[in-house]
């Protein structure tokens, strides 16, 4: 997908429409796409969703209150999709590892002291063999970070809030990255506090 998962977005789609489909959104929107399960599979551009669901890939489930329009259609814009048939999701794809994905994880809070994350942290130092995966990055402030160095938490006299984890739900993640649309929380079951804006 334009996310980098796998699922529908990974091949080209053609669309019906005897014209090319036209947004008349003032600014690129996103769709949340559902497996024919119910199962969120990814996120795409609203345009993405249009030409699945006049593919016959998809159905619409949620609009919003504007359109997609080409020369004899007219088309709400999707906000939700459910594929119509099953795409199987390799269980081993795991998010990239990087300062939106980080951020959202943790809140956008800094894993030592709790105030407002500005740079990623490892927690064992690259210098010292640390990796850069999700056990081992975390949000943090600049205070902390440059407090840290290239030091271990113990050996600066810090703590970590809580062990830092890959993300239970990459679909939910990528979703925190850009902003939740409400329609999206039925099936992303996203906490009301953790979402981010644009």
């Amino acid at each position: 997908m334009a996310t980098g998962s796998s699922g529908p977005d990974a091949r080209p789609v053609r669309s019906r429409a005897s014209s090319p489909v036209r947004s008349r959104a003032s600014s690129p929107s996103r769709s949340l796409v559902l497996n024919a399960t119910f199962e969120p599979l990814g996120i795409v551009s609203s345009r993405r969703a249009v030409l699945l669901v006049l593919d016959s890939k998809a159905e619409l489930l949620h609009t919003t209150d504007r359109s997609f329009r080409a020369e004899r259609i007219s088309v709400p814009e999707p906000s939700v999709v459910r594929l119509v048939r099953y795409v199987h999701v390799p269980r081993q794809y795991r998010l990239a590892v990087n300062r939106r994905t980080v951020f959202a994880r943790d809140g956008a809070r800094c894993q030592y002291c709790g105030s407002a994350a500005e740079n990623l942290d490892h927690v064992i130092p690259r210098s010292r063999g640390g990796l850069h995966t999700w056990e081992n990055v975390v949000a943090a402030c600049r205070r902390c970070n440059t407090r840290k160095e290239d030091r271990l938490p113990h050996e600066a006299g810090m703590a970590l809030r809580a062990t830092p984890q890959p993300p239970r739900h990459r679909v939910q993640l990528l979703a925190l990255c850009g902003g939740v649309s409400h329609d999206w929380d039925t099936y992303l079951d996203a906490p009301s506090g953790r979402r981010l804006s644009a």
